[in-house]
């Protein structure tokens, strides 16, 4: 049985009234919710962000028609939830201030050398500050698209969906942020 197919018949089981099955949603998708509004809104308010996302998605439930997948669906009320408390607090989203150890997430770049120099290390250093300050910078429509396929792992149609935009749009946004991205790093690599 598919992980799809596991995940309708929980929705549709949820959708009847079943709160075990909605439980079992939470529990399988509660870790990458919690990362995903994590970077947005930061690591001490992702607890609470992602219960409330999980609060939206049970409300809302009644009205997941199946047109995208759950796991899709999910992820758009999760950014939305982060983005209205975000607003609602009146300040920046937590990842334009990351620091070198959060900057490992958004980098994905290990040892450049299998000798561990420190000039190797601070090249290394160098470049996920370069990355993850690029990422920061980037336009939100860029830094969402980016983020969703280097780091959820999504694909372009699942980045379509969360996005609410052509595959085209996802693809020309995806190739904008790693032209940035690599504009920044040339300089280091050079």
């Amino acid at each position: 049985m598919s992980e799809s197919s596991i995940d309708e018949q929980l929705v549709t089981r949820a959708q009847n009234g079943d709160e075990r099955a909605f439980e079992l949603l939470v529990r399988k998708y509660q870790y990458k919710i919690v990362q995903l509004v994590g970077r947005l809104v930061g690591e001490a308010e992702a607890p609470d962000v992602a219960q409330e996302t999980f609060i939206r998605a049970w409300r809302a439930l009644p009205g997941f028609r199946g047109q995208s997948a759950f796991y899709t669906w999910l992820y758009r009320i999760g950014i939305n939830t982060a983005k209205n408390s975000i607003v609602s607090r009146g300040r920046r989203p937590a990842d334009q201030d990351i620091d070198v150890a959060d900057a490992e997430l958004y980098g994905h770049t290990e040892h450049l050398s299998d000798v561990d120099t420190p000039e190797a290390e601070l090249l290394t250093d160098e470049i996920r500050q370069r990355v993850a300050a690029t990422i920061a910078g980037l336009p939100a429509d860029l830094r969402k698209a980016i983020t969703l396929r280097e780091l959820e792992g999504l694909s372009y149609e699942e980045i379509a969906e969360v996005m609410d935009c052509p595959i085209g749009t996802v693809r020309s946004r995806i190739f904008r942020a790693r032209e940035a991205i690599d504009a920044a790093l040339k300089p280091l690599l050079e």
